[in-house]
């Protein structure tokens, strides 16, 4: 413990060489109190700080490259323009950290808690953000393309215009995120919960959203030609001028769901229920009907396999 504390006087003694600072690589510093600490600049590469208390510190410019920070404490931590490469934040409570472009390559950040945390000018591309805590945090505008995002809270969460092409949100608790003009493109949202998600203008083009929560989600003009929405739930959704050309939506909830507008040519509506949905100015071309619940209540098997006539 006594060279501990020698290590880190001299390297927050604010004169240390870049020699004596480099003494805290591989340092040894897990479950040590470093609360406020100042650290910016500072070689901490493939320091053991696994469960070290490091909230309100500054780490800013701070090699942490490869370091141990799993189940850490780095709330209101300063963390912008870091290197975190290759770092482990497992478990990690970042909330309201700053972040701002930090280097995150190949970090993993499984079950860490990120709300509130800044996060503009990162590159989350690819990385595993499974089980993580975004709520309410702005992620407008990142790259998170690929992102393993699976059982992520990002319920309030700012996605305005994020690239989130082929990233990984089945059973991610989305409700009330804004994703207004999100690349979502092949994205996989099993299970994902969006219950009054803004979506407007969202790419969603051969996303899966198959048994997705989406209640009074707002897809206002939403690209969701060639989705799959097997058993998704759609009641009083917004889904005005929306593409749903040749979309999957077999077994689909759209009670009450405003459709006005909107490109359903080729959609598979078979086993679903239309009840009270708004389909005026809709294009219903080649439309797939069976047993399917018509906005007035009827079955297209009674109506010549068609709801076309009973809007």
């Amino acid at each position: 413990m006594i060279i501990v504390i020698l290590m880190l006087t001299v390297a927050l003694s604010g004169c240390a060489s870049s020699d004596e600072q480099e003494s805290l690589s591989g340092a040894v510093l897990s479950g040590d109190d470093l609360s406020g600490a100042d650290l910016s600049g500072a070689d901490l590469s493939g320091a053991y700080l696994d469960g070290a208390n490091l909230s309100g510190a500054d780490l800013s410019g701070a090699d942490l490259s490869g370091a141990d920070l799993g189940y850490a404490n780095l709330s209101g931590a300063d963390i912008n323009h870091a290197n975190l490469s290759g770092t482990n934040l497992w478990g990690a409570d970042l909330t309201g950290a700053d972040l701002t472009g930090a280097d995150l390559t190949g970090a993993y950040l499984s079950d860490a808690n990120l709300s509130g945390a800044d996060l503009s000018g990162t590159n989350l591309s690819g990385l595993d953000l499974s089980g993580t805590d975004l709520s309410s945090t702005d992620l407008s505008g990142l790259d998170l393309s690929g992102t393993d995002l699976r059982y992520t809270d990002l319920s309030n969460a700012d996605m305005d215009s994020a690239n989130l092409q082929f990233a990984k949100l089945d059973f991610a608790y989305l409700s009330g995120a804004y994703l207004w003009g999100a690349d979502l493109w092949g994205a996989e949202m099993f299970g994902a919960d969006l219950t009054g998600a803004d979506l407007t203008g969202a790419d969603l083009t051969g996303a899966d959203l198959s048994n997705a929560e989406l209640g009074y989600a707002n897809l206002d003009s939403a690209d969701l030609s060639g989705a799959d929405l097997t058993a998704a739930y759609l009641s009083g959704a917004d889904l005005t001028g929306a593409d749903l050309s040749n979309a999957n939506l077999y077994y689909v909830y759209l009670g009450s769901a405003d459709l006005s507008g909107a490109d359903l040519t080729g959609a598979d509506l078979r086993e679903s229920s239309l009840k009270d949905a708004d389909l005026s100015g809709a294009d219903l071309s080649n439309v797939q009907w069976s047993n399917t619940t018509c906005p007035d209540g009827t079955n297209s098997d009674e109506n010549g396999n068609t709801c076309e006539n009973n809007l």
